[in-house]
């Protein structure tokens, strides 16, 4: 039986020996192609008086120049009808006006270089705190409320209030955006892309070209990696492509090199968020209200329902019994954030991550029991009403945990060594992980697939998932083949096309292989059902192939249509109530770090790792996962940083991180020395394909621990009970700092300034120190880093 397997990657050679094709290696198989260059705007804001393209036409090669007098459909590549492809009014600094259409890369470059713009500069909100003084926002705003929370923070022994200011971060895919259009006899236009959503993809180019679906073929070969940057964003792009083969009857290739790449394209929502918590003498969470900002960008992309997620997963794992929590999306001159591994839900369980890490020392508690104390029982419901089903797991996982890393005596190692190294601090951190698996659109939670079944009885499967790298293909065949009983070698996979799986939902919310395994599962099964009285009528072990050529003869149908959607949820936006989730995914991780009390450098010693992935479907594609979704969680909470221009000069609003040069990706220099993964036992989950749960996103967010080694590292520069802040992301500068405010007992430094309070802001309003009893602490805030 396939299924359960340790296999590689059904690409892996491919990858490794560069054999591999992605839409960037197909333009080269096609004549007469053309290239296409943005004219990226030089502001952040500003409106498009004039728009010169001729003087392109005089640089040789140049073969067309793209307007939005040339759409013959609509001039808008979001669903939100906010995003204009050619726009008149700049949103963000590096956006384009138009697109040159050349006969080498080359030669469109300067054609764009060539168009003359006149531009009108205005006013830019680059950061989340000059959108929120500004009162910019844009889309719902949504609140997600259980019980009383004013007498639920007026009935606990401590309150505290605080906020943090949560980094973005950049995708950066190997394969940057690309696409290849091009145009039949009949008009159809056939477009490959690096999209996550060939169905959407499909849909923005038909609407730009004036066209209907059925005029458009969208193919996805394989992405070299996506992590949700190419599930809104490659339409554009693919719109361009199919506008410039439409109007020259030519090929054209749109490739983003990766300064565009960075520049254009959206990133992870930052968030700000600003939150208030009480506590009983035990330590058990009482209250929660916060209000929860993201910086959304110049559009709305997917905004709202990363909110809705952020919102959904402010709890993390642990029961909140009154909660009141405000979102708002802001509207900021930059690119349009958009979808990123965990959409949303690493936003917002950090905030409680952030909180526990904060408050333990002043409430006298260790990190990791404050933690423990708080989770979910079973039978108790998140603040949306889903009752959390296994909920069990989460003390069997750390468990599990606590054994499979020696943590115990990890931490009384870790205490002898602060003892004996003056400038240098240890410490080991565990951080738990309940995530919900299912689209927040109901709708999406569906899948289907075509299944084959030719005379010589060997297999040919098309699904409407696509394959970033993550190993949904290897589980699609693996699938197949314990369904139908035969060997691993006679099932083969095609590239996802809109033209064999209509109507497909993005391959997202780490919902590819439950959705398309079940549908490919059921195209199975029917096939199955067709066979049984014909093999009933051979002799008992008749091969597989004999069975099916005898079917061909007795005129029974060799292939099927599948079809999957997610029973048992339900979900009300305007309440924010409901089931929204299939089930939850649940891990925990653990990990060691030692801080340098000179520069706050460190280095990650040891990560444990106890995930919750059901039975496998594929054990080696998942311990890849839950490794890969850690190291870019640490990535994100301690490496990556955004930075763009913020002064009042010329370049304001320019992304300053357009390279690897700027943007540090963690590699194998951050990895940790010593790395150990281990799946939760006996771990079935019913109601899911072969017991399965999915594994793309949840690991990311096992990282929170590193993140709370570094503080309680940090802290341990200063006497125990210190509490330190720590911005985001927890660089080395980041750390050093906030060592400094331990050492000051828990104050923050002097830089250039006393801290400040945290300002007033749209929603729940903090009440001033001298309104809360004695008893209660308040957390100091330190200014952002």
């Amino acid at each position: 039986m396939s299924v359960g397997e340790a296999l590689p990657h059904e690409s892996a050679e491919l990858h490794v020996t560069g054999e591999a094709l992605y839409t960037e290696d197909l333009g080269a198989r096609a004549t007469g192609l053309l290239h296409a260059w943005p004219v990226q705007a030089p502001h952040a804001h500003a409106r498009v008086t004039a728009l010169r393209p001729a003087p392109a036409y005089d640089v040789p090669g140049v073969v067309r120049v793209l307007t939005g007098a040339d759409v013959p459909g609509v001039n808008d590549s979001g669903v939100k009808g906010d995003e204009p492809l050619f726009p008149d009014e700049v949103m963000f600094h590096g956006q384009a006006v138009c697109w040159v259409l050349g006969e080498t890369p080359e030669a469109a470059r300067l054609g764009a270089a060539a168009v003359e713009v006149d531009y009108e500069p205005l006013p830019a909100l680059l950061t989340v705190r000059e959108a929120i003084a500004a009162g910019s926002f844009q889309g719902g705003r949504p609140t997600m409320a259980r019980g009383d929370v004013e007498a639920g923070l007026a009935a606990s022994a401590h309150v505290f209030s605080g906020e943090l200011d949560l980094a973005g971060q950049e995708h950066f895919y190997l394969e940057t955006h690309n696409s290849l259009a091009t145009v039949d006899e009949s008009g159809q236009v056939f477009v490959q892309a690096s999209t996550q959503h060939p169905t959407e993809t499909q849909e923005i180019v038909a609407h730009v070209l004036g066209l209907a679906s059925h005029d458009v073929v969208v193919q996805c070969l394989r992405m070299g990696g996506g992590f949700g940057g190419k599930e809104m964003q490659p339409h554009g792009y693919a719109a361009v492509a199919a506008l410039g083969s439409v109007l020259t009857g030519r090929p054209v290739r749109l490739r983003l090199n990766r300064t565009q790449d960075l520049t254009m394209s959206g990133k992870r929502h930052g968030f700000h968020a600003q939150w208030r918590v009480g506590f009983d003498d035990d330590g058990r969470l009482q209250a929660l209200e916060a209000t929860l900002t993201s910086d959304g960008g110049w559009s709305l992309d997917l905004s709202e329902p990363v909110l809705a997620r952020a919102l959904c997963h402010v709890e993390n794992a642990y029961w909140i019994p009154h909660v009141l929590v405000h979102g708002r999306v802001a509207r900021t001159h930059k690119t349009s954030q958009t979808a990123f591994r965990g959409f949303g839900g690493p936003q917002g369980m950090l905030v409680i991550e952030d909180v526990l890490g904060r408050c333990a020392p002043l409430l006298g508690l260790d990190p990791a029991e404050l933690r423990r104390r708080n989770f979910y029982a079973p039978g108790q419901a998140t603040p949306y009403g889903q009752e959390v089903r296994h909920a069990d797991r989460l003390e069997r996982v750390w468990e599990q945990l606590l054994a499979f890393s020696g943590f115990e005596d990890r931490r009384a190692e870790v205490a002898a060594f602060n003892c004996s190294h003056p400038h240098a601090r240890r410490a080991l951190a565990i951080t738990p992980v309940k995530f919900g698996i299912s689209f927040n659109f109901t709708a999406f939670n569906q899948a289907g697939a075509l299944v084959h079944v030719y005379k010589d009885g060997s297999v040919l499967i098309n699904h409407g998932g696509t394959e970033m790298g993550q190993g949904l293909h290897t589980k699609m065949r693996q699938v197949a083949a314990a369904e139908l009983g035969v060997p691993l070698e006679l099932v083969r996979l095609s590239p996802t096309r809109t033209d064999k799986v209509p109507n497909t939902s993005a391959t997202a919310a780490s919902s590819g292989a439950d959705l398309n395994g079940a549908a490919v599962a059921d195209a199975c099964r029917q096939i199955l059902a067709r066979l049984r009285p014909v093999a009933d009528r051979l002799d008992a072990g008749t091969p597989w192939a004999e069975v099916v050529r005898t079917a061909y003869f007795d005129r029974v149908q060799l292939w099927a249509a599948g079809f999957y959607r997610t029973e048992g949820l339900h979900w009300d936006s305007t309440t924010m109530t409901g089931q929204p989730f299939k089930y939850f995914a649940y891990g925990a991780a653990a990990a060691e770090v030692e801080v340098d009390g000179f520069t706050g450098g460190y280095t990650l010693r040891r990560v444990d790792i106890v995930h919750d992935v059901g039975d496998s479907l594929s054990p080696l594609v998942d311990l890849g996962q839950i490794e890969g979704g850690f190291v870019q969680g640490a990535g994100w909470l301690t490496l990556e940083d955004l930075r763009w221009d913020e002064s009042d000069g010329p370049g304001r609003g320019r992304l300053l991180t357009q390279a690897a040069s700027t943007y540090k990706l963690p590699s194998l220099s951050e990895m940790p020395v010593d790395f150990n993964v281990a799946l939760l036992e006996d771990a079935t989950e019913d109601g899911v394909v072969h017991g399965s749960k999915a594994v793309g996103e949840p690991p990311l967010m096992l990282a929170f621990c590193v993140r709370e080694a570094l503080r309680q590292a940090a802290a341990a520069f200063g006497p125990p009970g210190t509490s330190v802040d720590l911005a985001s992301p927890a660089i080395p500068e980041a750390v050093f700092w906030a060592l400094q405010s331990a050492r000051c007992g828990g104050r923050p430094p002097a830089r250039d300034g006393a801290a400040v309070e945290p300002e007033a802001v749209d929603g729940p309003p903090l009440r001033p120190a001298s309104e809360r009893a004695t008893a209660r602490l308040e957390v100091p805030v330190v200014d952002g880093v």
